[in-house]
């Protein structure tokens, strides 16, 4: 349980972990933009979203690194930011959801959020850093089957437990799951981009099967995936609807992709006047 108190400096609001609720990082956080451009600030990501390692939180006594997210609004986006949370408050509250269900993710330290005229104009989430846990993509290539089939066991056995305890990460994808080695090398899940983790009622089958096909299991052992899943889930799923639906929403989602992918090599050659 991460115990929290509010936030309040200058035009931001938001919540801090009390753990680094403490007199330097809240003037460092006065400025995020600042924070984000400090010495020893890491550019980790630069597209939709911008994503920023930074060292360990200044007078907070944990040594640890932090990254920080800025998640920029625009559009649509900004207008509908309105009527809902802002993605730092979202990605706040999915991993306080995470961390209460007894799932990994990195810890959460802060969130942030400015609003002009009701709408957000500027959003920022910090956490701990995570290191020395490869994203479970690489694995996914690189690992012999013998190594791979009880690493799939345990990712099917993670997810499950989490939808049987109401939590749904809409963006499951290989590139936000890290894997962390037990002693004796047993695996575990660390889970990012919260901001789409949702925590309610437990999903039926069709949801279930539809929230694993952003994971780029190898298709050789897609089945086996799916076995562990059946037979961690239990009860709560019906086996015969779940491979089916899995197996439909895999196809779609495999089409969009390539629809997609098209879409932007066309935008790209037009803009090169290539065609």
């Amino acid at each position: 349980m991460i115990r929290s108190v509010p936030l309040a400096l200058g035009p931001y609001k938001g919540e801090i972990a009390e753990a680094y609720a403490v007199t330097d990082l809240r003037a460092a956080l006065r400025d995020p933009a600042a924070l984000a451009a400090s010495p020893g600030a890491e550019i980790l990501l630069d597209g939709r979203n911008k994503v920023v390692g930074l060292p360990a939180a200044p007078g907070a006594g944990r040594p640890g690194p932090l990254v920080l997210k800025a998640f920029r609004t625009r559009g649509l986006k900004r207008l509908e930011s309105a009527f809902r949370r802002s993605k730092a408050a979202r990605a706040w509250r999915g991993a306080l959801a995470l961390v209460e269900a007894g799932l990994e993710t990195p810890a959460p330290v802060a969130f942030l959020e400015r609003r002009r005229g009701g709408f957000v104009v500027e959003s920022y989430y910090l956490a701990e850093r995570v290191e020395a846990a490869p994203e479970i993509r690489g694995l996914f290539r690189e690992l012999p089957d013998a190594d791979l089939d009880p690493l799939l066991a345990a990712l099917a056995s993670t997810v499950a437990g989490a939808h049987a305890r109401g939590i749904v990460h809409r963006d499951l994808s290989d590139g936000n799951v890290l894997v962390r080695r037990g002693p004796d090398g047993s695996p575990s899940f660390v889970f990012l981009d919260t901001n789409r983790v949702r925590a309610g009622r437990r999903p039926g089958t069709l949801a279930r099967a539809r929230n694993l096909v952003r994971l780029g299991i190898p298709g050789r052992r897609r089945a086996l995936f799916l076995e562990a899943y059946v037979r961690a889930a239990g009860p709560a799923v019906r086996p015969r609807l779940f491979t089916s639906a899995y197996r439909f929403a895999k196809a779609s989602f495999a089409r969009r992709l390539k629809i997609k992918k098209a879409l932007r090599l066309r935008a790209l050659a037009n803009k090169l006047r290539i065609q």
